[in-house]
C-alpha cells in the first residue's frame, strides 16, 4: 500500500502524466517520419533557412551560421559529457553519492538509448545541401538535441532542488530548457538535421529525462525527505 500511495503523490502523477506525454510525441513523430509523411514537410522547413537564389548557403549574415555554430557544440558528445563528469565529481566530493549516480546513470544510459534508437531508424540525413557541420551518425532522431535535453534538464531538475526560492528555481529550469531548444534549433538552422529529427530528439530526452527525476522524487519519498 505504501509503494501505492508514493505512485499517487501528486508531483509522480504530474512527472508520469509529462513522461506519457513526451512518449506519444516521440512516437507519433516515429510513425510519421517511417511512413514518409514529413518529407514534404521537412524539406519545406529547411529550405526557409536558406538563403533566397543560394540554397548551399543558410539564411542571414555569415556571423549567424558562426553562432549557431558555436551553439550546437554546447550539444556535442564531449562537451556534454565534460559537463556531467564535472558535474558528477563535484557531487562526489560534496558526498552527495545518490544524487551523483542519478546524474552519471541517467545521461549515459540515455547516450546508449539515443544511439540504439538512430541505429534502429537509420534515416539518412538532409542531402538537399552541404551540411554545416561535420556528421557521422544517423539522422533521426538528433543525437544533440536528444542528449542536450537528458543533460540540460537533468542538471537543471537537480540544481532546482538546491536552490530555496521558487522564482530561482524556474529561472534554472528555463535556462536548462533554452539551452535544450537552441541547440535542437542551430541543428536545423545548418543543415545536418530534419526537424522532424530534432522534435523526436526533444521529447525522447525530456522522456528520459523527466522519467529518471520521476525516480529520484520516488527515492525521496519513499526515504521521507523533504524539499
Amino acid at each position: 500500500m505504501r509503494f501505492l500511495r508514493n505512485w499517487l503523490e501528486p508531483r509522480i502523477l504530474g512527472i508520469v502524466a509529462a513522461v506519457t506525454s513526451a512518449l506519444w510525441i516521440f512516437i507519433e513523430v516515429a510513425e510519421d517520419v517511417v511512413e514518409g509523411d514529413t518529407h514534404a514537410l521537412d524539406n519545406a522547413l529547411l529550405m526557409a533557412l536558406r538563403a533566397p537564389g543560394d540554397a548551399d548557403a543558410p539564411l542571414g549574415p555569415p556571423w549567424i551560421e558562426a553562432v549557431a555554430r558555436d551553439i550546437t557544440a554546447l550539444g556535442s558528445f564531449s562537451v556534454l559529457g565534460l559537463v556531467v563528469a564535472a558535474v558528477t565529481v563535484f557531487l562526489l566530493l560534496a558526498k552527495r553519492h545518490r544524487m551523483a549516480m542519478f546524474v552519471l546513470f541517467g545521461t549515459s544510459s540515455g547516450t546508449l538509448a539515443s544511439v540504439l534508437l538512430k541505429g534502429a531508424f537509420s534515416r539518412p540525413r538532409p542531402d538537399i545541401f552541404p551540411h554545416g557541420d561535420f556528421v557521422i551518425s544517423a539522422s533521426f532522431p538528433s543525437g544533440h538535441a536528444m542528449l542536450s535535453a537528458v543533460v540540460y534538464l537533468t542538471l537543471g531538475a537537480l540544481l532546482a532542488r538546491l536552490v530555496p526560492r521558487r522564482g530561482l528555481k524556474l529561472y534554472v529550469m528555463s535556462i536548462a530548457l533554452a539551452l535544450t531548444v537552441i541547440v535542437g534549433l542551430s541543428r536545423i538552422y545548418l543543415g545536418v538535421h530534419w526537424p522532424t529529427d530534432v522534435l523526436a530528439g526533444w521529447a525522447a530526452g525530456a522522456a528520459w529525462a523527466l522519467g529518471w527525476w520521476g525516480a529520484a522524487e520516488l527515492v525521496k519519498i519513499r526515504n521521507g525527505e523533504r524539499e
